[in-house]
C-alpha cells in the first residue's frame, strides 16, 4: 500500500514563502505582482501553468522573466526549508514503520524537490516522487499513473493526500482514493467536491483511514 503526498501546503508549510517569493519575482520582472488570494489559488500547479493561470494577458517573455526571478528568489529564501505541518515527521514515520510506501507528487521542480529533501536530511526518505517537470502537472493524473507503474499497484491500492483542488482532481481522474487536508491553500470546501474518503484538520489524523483491505 501507497501513500502519495502533496508536498507544499500538505506537508510543507511553505504557502507564505511561496506567495512573498512570487510578488517578489514579479516586481523584479517588471510585471504588476498578484494578491496573496491569486498566488495561494494557483499553489500546486507547475510553474508554466502557475504564471498562465496568473497573468494570461503577458506576454511569454514577461512570464519567463517572472519564472527566472522566482526561480532566483525562492532558492535564496529556500536556504532554511520551511517548517513541517505538526506531527507530519512523526506521522510519515509511523506509516514508513507500520510497512506502508511513501511517495511525492509535487507542483515543484525536480531540482527544487531534490534541494530540500537533501537539506532536511531526506534524500532517501519517500520511495518514490515525482515533479511537475518531469511529467504533466496537475490536475492531470499522469504523474500518479507514473508513480502506480513504477511501484507495480492499482489505484485502489494507494491514497493521495493533499490541500489544493488540483490533487483531489488529479486523484479522481486517476480513480484513486483521496484525502483532503484543511489547512493548506484552498478551502475545504473546494476540495470536498471531488469526494474525498477522507478530511483531517491535522496531519496526525491521516493515521485514523485505513484502507478497505486492511478491515
Amino acid at each position: 500500500m501507497l501513500y502519495i503526498f502533496d508536498w507544499d501546503g500538505t506537508i510543507s508549510n511553505s504557502a507564505e514563502k511561496i506567495v512573498h517569493c512570487m510578488q517578489v519575482a514579479a516586481e523584479r520582472a517588471g510585471v504588476k505582482p498578484q494578491t496573496d488570494a491569486a498566488i495561494r489559488n494557483i499553489i500546486g500547479l507547475g510553474m508554466p501553468e502557475a504564471l498562465q493561470e496568473l497573468y494570461p494577458l503577458e506576454s511569454e517573455e514577461n512570464k519567463e522573466a517572472v519564472r527566472i526571478e522566482y526561480s532566483r528568489y525562492f532558492k535564496e529564501e529556500d536556504a532554511e526549508p520551511s517548517p513541517f505541518f505538526e506531527g507530519a515527521m512523526e506521522t510519515m514515520q509511523t506509516l514508513r514503520d507500520q510497512g506502508f510506501r511513501l511517495a511525492v507528487a509535487t507542483g515543484k521542480s525536480r531540482r527544487g524537490l531534490d534541494r530540500v529533501l537533501g537539506r532536511l536530511g531526506m534524500s532517501d526518505f519517500f520511495h518514490n516522487s515525482r515533479c511537475a517537470d518531469e511529467t504533466a502537472s496537475k490536475p492531470h493524473p499522469q504523474m500518479l499513473h507514473e508513480i502506480l507503474q513504477e511501484e507495480g499497484l492499482a489505484a485502489h491500492q494507494a491514497v493521495m493526500i493533499g490541500d489544493t483542488e488540483y490533487d483531489m482532481a488529479m486523484a479522481k481522474a486517476a480513480e484513486m482514493p483521496r484525502i483532503a487536508v484543511s489547512y493548506g491553500a484552498h478551502a475545504l470546501e473546494r476540495l470536498k467536491v471531488y469526494e474525498p474518503v477522507h478530511c483531517v484538520d491535522r496531519f496526525v489524523d491521516i493515521l485514523k483511514w485505513r484502507f478497505p483491505e486492511e478491515g
